[in-house]
């Protein structure tokens, strides 16, 4: 990197919903074997106050897009979601991921070296962003102007978001170097070649960092219109306590079984990976957990509630609707309360289009209905019943085929069209299912319409009936675009994107990164595995999440609706690990949180060595439609778990180690 220019008096301003942030392109470098060189640039970068902000403002133009497909691995989610084999939306770039086309040379969603926004291979360098963090905290106090309380909460801004870059890092890599602090200019040789620190040295940094920028920040933001997107306490707490959840989780933890541990001895002769469990990383996770939640609460964030967030909608509507909206809302309504921390570019075309059905057969306007991003039957099957227990444990679905067909009557009209013709899996199943899936004869709230759902008859225009089989959606597009899986993903499209005969208006929204409904389940999860049998807290805030959509506790859903031999399953800790995992995977779905869920419990082989299935989309006639088709087989080896570190950085740094399995293309 030569003469880096930061540009800091020429900014961009994006007012995106209320919030008004100041982005800075920074070039690219790689923090771990490039200094900079411009210390007049950086004097101009201090001189001011306001300088100083943009420079702020830099470092969190730093932090991945999550909610962009062509950025976030965790939106493919590997069996979550699956395209055509020639996709027409988003870049699928990140698809390949799932389809075994990562590697060394170019590795795809590459955040520890890409050297520009929008490569082919996505991702930003987030060692530059740390290198930035750290050139901020040096030079804080230049500013003239800037009053003490301001420098301050500053200092733990950049402070949580170099903790941040190092545990987004940590979560692909595993190891990774420690950079608290930048090289000195005249670094040379062996100063420049970092090693990669051990797993819980990695952990104690990060986790601290957030403990310091936490004492700093404020309770809650207060200046909405210019702040929103900036963190805060809650935030920096909610982010410690997921890093510990993280390594107390069986990938970063050693082993509790005979699944060997990982294994990762750099030229030093240290090991990378602690090669025998500790079960007190549990009760550190869940003091964490429950310091993350109290904040939370203190910091005005509460679970979603439709009908307190739209009190004269809810009074018009069905309670089955209301219901289906809560979880649907949770993800898309605009910074609601129960949003912690969500994407700072509330820019959510990406995601809406895939998903939006075609609401008219005579619509005129541009190709962006890709109707592509489909999710798999495996995703389908496991949410609950309406009994809120799965499918395969509900004595009531025991001599049920579900994918025998049968005729929607008038009592299933709140879902499903009166008269329509689909398969059994799609009836008598609980809310979230209905909020988060568009399914062929399903209804869908909202395009606009709002104030009713006119649930006395099936007139579309209030509650719309949408299609999904490729014979009703192509043809007035291209024939590519459909959903491969019969599927399309309800839960992301806000109520209030309209689509008209001839245009669509999306309605945007700040994509979460982590909610209250993720902090209520991973202290579930982590009180769990402190306790040798669940104990009343561990079913109390499960249970919340739960009953917001209608479902009754665990404890009296297996004990009233499961089959013989799983009535007891919540009882023992083994069969409440398996309920609250799957808990997750349902409620946090489409959300970028099962892909890496699934990472840290080490279950990866189990989920994704399987054949992708769907609906037979393309299918003209009903019996044709719902014939299952296999459309993809997944292979997910032990060195998947951890990205590949790009060859050219092992060149250029011969202290780095290679993640295991991975060897030069």
């Amino acid at each position: 990197m030569k003469n880096i220019k930061f540009l800091l008096s020429k900014f961009k301003v994006y007012k995106l919903s209320g919030l008004a942030f100041m982005l800075v392109l920074l070039n690219s470098c790689n923090y771990l074997d490039v200094v900079p060189d411009n210390t007049p640039t950086l004097d101009h970068a201090f001189k001011n106050r306001y300088e100083a902000l943009g420079f702020l403002y830099g470092c969190y133009s730093f932090l991945p897009n999550v909610n962009q497909m062509a950025d976030n691995p965790a939106l493919f989610g590997w069996d979550e979601a699956w395209y055509i084999e020639s996709p027409l939306g988003p870049n699928p770039r990140l698809w390949n991921i799932a389809r075994g086309e990562q590697g060394t040379n170019a590795p795809l969603a590459n955040y520890w070296s890409s050297q520009q926004y929008g490569s082919l291979q996505g991702g930003k360098a987030l060692w530059t962003g740390i290198r930035d963090c750290n050139l901020f905290i040096e030079n804080i106090d230049k500013p003239f102007d800037l009053p003490e309380h301001e420098k301050i909460r500053w200092i733990a801004e950049a402070k949580f978001l170099k903790a941040y870059f190092h545990f987004y890092l940590f979560r692909m890599y595993g190891p990774i170097p420690i950079a608290d602090v930048n090289l000195p200019l005249d670094a040379k040789g062996q100063e420049v070649q970092l090693y990669r620190e051990p797993v819980d040295d990695v952990v104690e940094y990060i986790s601290n960092l957030f403990d310091e920028a936490a004492q700093d920040l404020p309770d809650a933001i207060e200046e909405i219109a210019t702040d929103l997107g900036r963190v805060s306490k809650p935030i920096a707490l909610a982010m410690k306590a997921q890093v510990l959840t993280y390594a107390a989780s069986p990938l970063f933890n050693g082993s509790e079984s005979e699944a060997p541990s990982f294994s990762l001895i750099d030229n030093r002769g240290v090991q990378l990976f602690p090669q025998s469990y500790d079960a007190n990383k549990w009760q550190k996770a869940a003091e964490a957990l429950k310091e993350a939640i109290d904040a939370a609460h203190r910091g005005g964030h509460a679970l979603f509630d439709f009908s307190v967030a739209y009190p004269a909608y809810a009074r018009t509507l069905s309670k089955e609707t209301v219901l289906a909206m809560q979880v649907r809302g949770a993800v898309t309504e605009r910074w609601n309360s129960e949003i912690i921390w969500g994407s700072t570019t509330p820019n959510t075309n990406n995601l809406q289009y895939p998903n939006l059905p075609l609401f008219y057969d005579t619509y005129t306007g541009n190709g962006n209905f890709t109707k592509d991003y489909a999710p798999t039957l495996r995703m389908v099957e496991s949410f609950y019943s309406k009994n809120g227990v799965p499918i395969q444990e509900d004595k009531d679905w025991a001599s049920i085929n579900p994918y025998e067909i049968q005729k929607a009557t008038d009592n299933d009209r709140a879902y499903i069209q009166s008269g329509f013709e689909t398969i059994k899996l799609h009836f008598n199943r609980e809310a979230r299912f209905y909020g988060t899936l568009t399914f062929d004869g399903g209804t869908f709230y909202g395009n606009g319409r709002l104030s009713s759902d006119n649930m006395t008859n099936t007139d579309k225009n209030y509650m719309w009936m949408v299609s999904t089989k490729a014979s009703q959606l192509t043809g007035l597009l291209t024939p590519e675009k459909y959903p491969c899986t019969g599927y399309l993903c309800k839960k992301v499209i806000h109520m209030g994107t309209t689509v008209t005969t001839s245009s669509v208006a999306i309605y945007n929204y700040a994509f979460p990164i982590i909610r209250l409904a993720d902090l209520y389940l991973m202290y579930s999860e982590a009180l769990n595995e402190v306790n040798s049998t669940p104990n009343s807290e561990v079913y109390e805030y499960i249970d919340k999440v739960r009953n917001r959509t209608g479902l009754e506790g665990v404890v009296d859903s297996w004990t009233k609706y499961a089959v013989d031999g799983m009535k007891s399953k919540p009882l023992s800790k083994e069969g409440m690990r398996e309920i609250i995992r799957q808990e997750r995977m349902i409620e946090l779905s489409f959300e970028g949180i099962r892909y890496w869920d699934i990472r840290r419990w080490k279950l990866a082989e189990k989920y994704w060595n399987t054949t992708i299935m769907g609906l037979n989309a393309k299918g003209t006639k009903t019996e044709d439609f719902y014939r299952l088709v296999e459309l993809y087989k997944t292979k997910f080896e032990k060195k998947d778990y951890f990205w590949p570190i790009k060859q050219s950085e092992l060149l250029n740094n011969r202290n780095l180690v290679q993640n295991a399995g991975w060897s030069s293309e």
